[in-house]
């Protein structure tokens, strides 16, 4: 068996072939250097379903892992054994842990133009408005390029999940926003640039903008930047947009992804509690 260095970078090599994100890559890359280091006295073509047990267990009691991570190291290591060491996965018992459904806070749109309108830097602005008229994620945000902008369309060219183009819709608000951060900035390269001009914008940052405007609004439930895409779906359901236009705004691969959102709107024929009435006369 090669050495662990060079595993890893025919690893990487595969799964760049393969277009998978940078994202992905770098996950399954780290996912797959413990895996060695683990097994590092074992020849891994060889692994047992037993020993493949044995390691997720340790690495839920030992590392704390929770069940979406453990899906990221079965996901890796399927991924390694196929695609780097030419080995058929044989290992189809192998536990899949069940992955806790949460149900995301939903801001109100009110809430959400107080989040958006707090920062007093246009910069900061402009990405938030931006997350939330759009729908995107953080990745497909840093991602963006000046050119990703279409204001004759009025929609916004996003490089999604698996390297996938898609289009989401631009709003005017957003493109005023964008136009003022424009002037004053003077981005290349990326829409969004970090220290460097030319360079991506930080995700750590992006998160710092969010928290800043949370607290300087007083908003204390548990939201994060992903929120604001929650919050994009939602709104849009309860506008009554069709469930197959929000599912390509954000796109998703199954609607059933999307269907997560018709039980989070408000019900649009109980705009009053029903029992209301009925305290008012007590």
């Amino acid at each position: 068996m090669e050495n662990k260095k060079l595993l890893i970078e025919r690893f990487k090599r595969d799964m760049q072939i393969r277009n998978f994100s940078p994202r992905t890559i770098a996950t399954y890359s780290g996912k797959i250097s413990l895996f060695l280091d683990y097994f590092s006295d074992k020849n891994i073509a060889n692994l047992s379903l037993e020993e493949l047990k044995v390691y997720m267990f340790y690495l839920i009691k030992e590392r704390n892992n929770c069940a979406s991570s453990i899906k990221q190291v079965i996901g890796a290591i399927k991924n390694f054994y196929v695609l780097t060491l030419n080995i058929k996965w044989a290992y189809q018992n192998l536990p899949q842990p069940k992955v806790q459904k949460h149900i995301p806070v939903i801001l109100s749109k009110e809430s959400v133009c107080d989040v958006i309108n707090s920062p007093s830097n246009i910069k900061h602005q402009a990405i938030l408005v931006l997350f939330y008229t759009s729908g995107i994620r953080m990745s497909e945000l840093l991602s963006l390029k000046i050119i990703d902008i279409d204001s004759q369309r009025m929609q916004i060219r996003v490089l999604g999940k698996g390297n996938k183009y898609r289009y989401t819709i631009l709003s005017e608000y957003c493109l005023k926003i964008l136009r003022m951060y424009w002037k004053k900035y003077k981005p290349v390269n990326y829409l969004f640039n970090g220290v460097k001009k030319g360079t991506k914008y930080s995700n750590t940052s992006v998160r710092k903008i969010l928290q800043k405007a949370l607290k300087k609004t007083g908003i204390t439930k548990k939201i994060c930047i992903h929120s604001l895409r929650h919050a994009f779906a939602t709104h849009l359901l309860e506008t009554g947009t069709n469930i197959v236009v929000v599912k390509n705004l954000l796109g998703h691969t199954s609607l059933n992804t999307t269907m997560r959102y018709i039980h989070l709107q408000k019900h649009p024929n109980l705009e009053q509690h029903p029992f209301d009435d009925f305290f008012k006369q007590l």
